[in-house]
């Protein structure tokens, strides 16, 4: 296994001191499956006291040495190095009663919420794997060390912690496993919802449509809207899905941006509210864009998300029925009134909304591929788009006699006259055309 020389560093300083010492979890398991691991822990069988002592010509961080922590500041960034260690019961679910350290690799291990974290390596010591991490990751199996029950009571966001595991590395979780994520989701209603929403997000980067839908149940526990959307079936001969498959045919059709991935695990939570059987047996849901939007607004203001995030999804969401058409000026309004970034978006979830019927029906294709150059198009002329693209400014209209509001209405009504190619963006142009204008204002 790859280290980097300051993760082998900090590990060889232990063991000449004395002391065991591995490269353990994440980076284990990212590194069996061919991966970059993204940063390394390490474990230890020296106290915290005596990693101090190791460390002692490092900078060190010691906010986390109560738990056994010890946060070693490298010139390869900061290494937290923690003592082998078990834990005791979890009245909170969520933080142990007690740490214990331990004298062995094998305790520390025994402690952690699946196999495949539950991995260690140490150049000198080799792979510690007492729970067959290693052969659970190549039979593509998430398993619990231990009693499944009880490793989801210690913290029960290890349950949406194996729902993303399950989804980035394409792991099906054994039946015991399974059964009590199931069983334990309502332990998730004790976490703090800044972790639920956390999770969430990590989660629905790494989804695809089938990781949705097989954990439709669990995700529901935490987004209780969610729920009434599974086998909700839409009568419609333009829907072959249940709303929650189409829900998650939609996640997985937009890029892996967050705004995004949010605005389409969100975009029809209204329609259970709006369904409306007509007389032929056919399901309507009007105005249901309308009451997503302001479901996903209280889910999010719920689960604590940023500001914008939510803004943002909240706005995709409300406007994924208004088709973006090719059609010049329409998209201009469009750019000038979202900007360009938002637009795209809007673009991204009208397609995948679009495609993702399983109907087998043309889902407009060509018409989202020509609005996409368009798109292009006004980007590369760097057309007129905002009032700080006119030709003109304030001041120039001052000089024709404007005043106050004035100036304000009449930048305003340049623009549109310019979005609707009415006028050229062209200084003489635009202030003969306000001159004419100034007795109307």
């Amino acid at each position: 296994m790859y280290l980097p020389e300051n993760i082998k560093n900090c590990i060889n300083l232990l063991e000449n001191a004395g002391f065991a010492a591995y490269a353990v979890g994440g980076c284990v398991r990212d590194a069996c499956l061919g991966l970059s691991p993204h940063d390394y822990d390490l474990c230890t069988s020296a106290l915290p006291e005596q990693t101090e002592e190791v460390f002692r010509d490092f900078r060190l961080v010691l906010a986390g040495e109560k738990h056994g922590t010890v946060t070693v500041l490298t010139e390869g960034g900061p290494v937290e190095i923690t003592t082998f260690r078990t834990e005791g019961g979890y009245r909170d679910n969520r933080h142990p009663d007690w740490v214990k350290f331990v004298p062995d690799i094998e305790g520390d291990l025994a402690r952690r919420d699946f196999t495949v974290n539950a991995m260690a390596y140490s150049p000198k010591r080799g792979f510690a794997d007492p729970f067959g991490g290693r052969e659970d990751l190549k039979k593509h199996i998430l398993c619990s060390v231990g009693d499944p029950e009880a490793r989801f009571a210690e913290d029960s966001l290890r349950i949406l912690r194996g729902v993303r595991f399950a989804a980035r590395f394409a792991l099906t979780p054994e039946e015991n496993t399974m059964a009590a994520m199931l069983s334990q989701v309502g332990l998730m209603e004790n976490l703090a919802r800044e972790r639920v929403f956390e999770e969430l997000c990590k989660l629905l980067l790494a989804a695809k449509a089938e990781d949705i839908t097989r954990f439709a149940p669990i995700l529901a526990a935490v987004i209780p809207e969610l729920r009434p959307m599974i086998g909700f079936d839409q009568h419609s001969p333009h829907h072959a899905y249940d709303l929650i498959t189409h829900t998650a045919h939609v996640v997985e059709g937009v890029p892996p941006k967050l705004p995004l991935r949010w605005a389409a695990l969100l975009h029809d939570t209204g329609k259970v509210t709006t369904f409306t059987l007509d007389a032929t047996g056919r399901g309507h849901f009007y105005g249901h864009a309308r009451d997503s939007a302001a479901i996903a607004d209280t889910i999010l203001r719920r689960l604590k998300a940023p500001t914008a995030l939510r803004e943002e999804a909240v706005t995709l969401i409300g406007r994924h029925m208004t088709r973006l058409q090719p059609d010049r000026k329409f998209l201009r309004r469009q750019v000038s009134k979202f900007g360009f970034p938002m637009v795209e978006a809007m673009l991204s979830l009208q397609e995948a909304d679009m495609g993702s019927k399983g109907t087998g029906e043309d889902n407009g294709h060509a018409i989202f591929s020509e609005v996409r150059q368009m798109l292009a198009d006004l980007k590369a002329e760097d057309a007129c788009l905002s009032l700080k693209d006119l030709a003109v400014r304030g001041n120039d209209l001052m000089a024709l006699g404007f005043r106050g509001k004035e100036i304000g209405v009449c930048l305003n009504r340049l623009l549109e006259q310019v979005l609707e190619e009415q006028l050229p963006n062209e200084k003489n142009a635009l202030l003969a055309w306000a001159a004419e204008q100034k007795e109307e204002l």
